[in-house]
């Protein structure tokens, strides 16, 4: 799964097992907004307090907080609180803690100290999972093979296969047209831009010439 629903299944799951558990999810922009907000009103107790009192405290895109002194000094202190108060901490980032450039080593040496996951792009079998829950979430009737073209022609996250079944639904009922894989295709490259790179179809002389008459608009 993409890290923005990594963090919220994680938070989900604590918040099913432990329902008493205070639980917070934020991105690392909205830790600085706060923070601006306190430091302007006078409430920086507050401030400090809330996120220091959390059981599992859940930051998205730590990377911002880069060139940001005073943010990187608050956060240094709620993470030694809340790790010396033995609460869960999650981060993510787009690299790893020693890539992270403009944040000080202090701050990288703890982010080091737990588990270091590199979450990679989802294999096929997950992403027709992800494509079956979706479905099963907004109540839609997808054909298999519909789902295994978005799966194969979308690969790089979970918000571009989520995208894909948004546009493929707009698609289908601004042209008045049944959910298909021919019109899956055309709904796709028409949105994205480009042909699918992972169709499961080889560079053989029919689909040389399909593509070609495609692209001409001949028979």
């Amino acid at each position: 799964l993409g890290k923005t629903h990594l963090m919220h299944a994680i938070g989900n799951t604590i918040h099913e097992t432990m329902p008493s558990s205070r639980i917070a999810y934020l991105p690392t922009e909205q830790f600085t907004n706060d923070l601006v907000t306190a430091i302007q009103q006078g409430t920086t107790a507050e401030f400090r307090r809330r996120y220091r009192q959390m059981d599992l405290l859940l930051v998205d895109d730590i990377q911002f907080l880069q060139g940001k002194e005073r943010t990187q000094e608050e956060f240094f202190h709620t993470f030694n609180a809340l790790y010396d108060a033995h609460k869960q901490i999650v981060l993510t980032s787009d690299r790893p803690p020693k890539e992270l450039p403009g944040l000080e080593e202090r701050l990288i040496s703890r982010f080091e100290w737990g588990l270091v996951a590199d979450i990679k792009q989802p294999d096929y079998e997950t992403r027709i999972a992800i494509l079956r829950k979706k479905a099963a979430d907004d109540d839609l009737t997808l054909d298999h093979d519909v789902i295994d073209f978005i799966a194969r022609f979308c690969t790089s996250s979970v918000r571009e296969l989520e995208g894909a079944v948004i546009k493929l639904l707009a698609y289908s009922s601004l042209t008045n047209q049944e959910i298909s894989v021919d019109l899956a295709r055309r709904a796709l490259q028409a949105t994205f831009g480009y042909e699918p790179h992972s169709a499961g179809r080889g560079a053989s002389p029919e689909r040389i010439r399909e593509v070609v008459a495609n692209h001409w608009h001949v028979r």
